[in-house]
């Protein structure tokens, strides 16, 4: 049996280290996003690939058109507005309640040190594991043709593993910081969207590799697929207040199915971000260049 404590590179991110966790801190305070090369050692990518690789059959197939905000349409816009513009997307989630306690995946987001890493990264106070059962631990499964569109986060912290790369194409790009929590900034999604904004950045990671995203105001997608070999990323979620669970519409989208508690705690929130998304503290932060830890 693998042990959780054997699989991180413990050596190359001790993660109880001060200057290790300065210097992430540091660099999430820049950008918003940030990548530890080789978290997982590799030669223990193996048993990551094989548990991903089962949990595929357990994905959400869903094709529909989506924006920014995964909202419905606003006719009372104009048409070149973002909240009108819509795009394909192909995508499979594999929901989190299939991964068990015996889960590699979920060991490592339950993990104590690591979360108190994550914490001391983000250099955040008020933290908490989501309480979403259905997205804290979650597989994206991503045959020939699918990737993700442009869109806006709804949990302020993900925290992304590369298992398997497609033969071409999922690379991550985003425009760090377009938003804040009283500021839409429409103008500057619209220049994302028609491909006219200098702030887009562009990541290409490989399996093992952890990177740190502040996603609920940095746009971002990831390019669609291409080849025979299934694209896997594991995602492990984080947020500012410990009831956080996704809307129900977002959970029909991206995992097929509604839970009790998602219609039970529709309509908390602390912002006031188009996309309803959770409850979120008013925070945000200052976009700078990517940054890597090697």
């Amino acid at each position: 049996m693998t042990a959780i404590t054997d699989l991180i590179d413990l050596e190359r991110y001790p993660l109880d280290d001060a200057d290790l966790i300065s210097r992430t801190n540091a660099q999430l305070n820049d950008d918003g996003c940030l990548v530890l090369k080789g978290f997982i050692r590799p030669e223990k990518m193996a048993a990551l690939v094989a548990e991903a690789e089962a949990s595929a059959a357990f994905g959400h197939r869903n094709f529909n058109r989506t924006n920014a905000y995964f909202t419905k349409d606003d006719p009372t816009l104009p048409k070149t507005h973002p909240l009108r513009r819509f795009y394909d997307r192909s995508n499979s989630f594999v929901p989190a309640d299939n991964f068990g306690p015996d889960s590699l995946l979920r060991q490592i987001y339950e993990l104590p040190a690591f979360t108190s890493f994550i914490k001391q990264a983000l250099g955040e106070n008020i933290f908490y594991r989501y309480a979403d059962p259905l997205a804290d631990v979650v597989v994206n499964a991503a045959e020939t043709g699918g990737g993700f569109p442009w869109h806006f986060d709804t949990n302020n912290y993900t925290v992304t593993l590369a298992i398997q790369n497609a033969e071409q194409g999922g690379a991550f790009e985003y425009a760090p910081g377009l938003r804040t929590s009283n500021d839409e900034n429409y103008d500057g999604v619209e220049a994302v969207l028609d491909e006219r904004s200098d702030k887009v950045k562009t990541i290409d990671l490989e399996p093992g590799d952890l990177q740190i995203f502040e996603g609920r105001y940095s746009l971002h997608r990831a390019t669609p697929l291409q080849g025979d070999r299934m694209g896997l990323i594991a995602i492990f979620s984080f947020v500012e207040y410990p009831d956080m669970v996704a809307t129900s519409e977002r959970c029909r989208q991206l995992y097929g199915k509604v839970l009790p508690i998602h219609l039970e705690r529709a309509g908390m929130r602390m912002d006031e971000l188009v996309d309803l998304g959770e409850i979120t503290l008013r925070v945000s932060r200052q976009p700078r260049p990517v940054c890597f830890l090697r």
